[in-house]
């Protein structure tokens, strides 16, 4: 396997549309847009495995609360013996602006508690990771609850827009490597 592209979010329908899961959200559409089944079940991960720009990939969301990413992502990357530079999360940022995208090749968990899950059982920090941008919590909102919320109604077009760009980051990831779609894509976003 080429690379493990994990989305990141909690499971169940309470928290299927939250800004908590757009990571989740991002694979489950970067799969059906691939014509990979996520129908695979095995380390609390629901995933599926297929070819993406000529690259061996296994896309996977995890059956485990945000918290825990780690416990379900390290079993699987072991399985398919994938180094942690090839497990990709795809997450939920609160320090970008709702619409912006960031891709790392590795890097802190900067408060985001399944990245810190995944660092602890990945024994590493280095693993690249797309952010999406949430935005910041209004005034007298608890950042946990801030990302447990649906996007609002006026939110849903930049969130749409959001989304492709999202796939289309990763679809030059896997194309053309880590650096040159960092480059790419990190200059666009600003």
């Amino acid at each position: 396997m080429d690379w493990l592209i994990v989305g990141l979010g909690n499971p169940g329908p309470r928290y299927a549309d939250t800004r908590h899961n757009i990571g989740k959200h991002v694979v489950a559409q970067l799969a059906e847009r691939s014509g990979i089944a996520l129908d695979q079940a095995k380390f609390d991960a629901r995933f599926g495995s297929g070819r993406i720009a000529g690259q061996r990939v296994c896309l996977a969301t995890t059956l485990k609360y945000m918290n825990e990413s780690g416990l379900a992502i390290a079993p699987l990357a072991g399985f398919y013996k994938v180094s942690p530079a090839r497990v990709l999360a795809v997450y939920d940022e609160m320090d970008l602006p709702l619409g912006q995208l960031r891709l790392r090749a590795g890097g802190g968990a900067g408060g985001h508690n399944g990245v810190r899950s995944l660092i602890r059982q990945l024994g590493t920090e280095d693993f690249p990771r797309l952010r999406i941008g949430v935005g910041r919590p209004p005034p007298g909102w608890a950042g946990a609850d801030f990302v447990l919320s649906r996007f609002e109604a006026a939110e849903q077009a930049v969130v749409e827009a959001l989304v492709v760009a999202a796939l289309e980051v990763l679809q030059d990831l896997l194309r053309e490597g880590l650096e040159p779609a960092m480059n790419q894509h990190n200059r666009r976003a600003g």
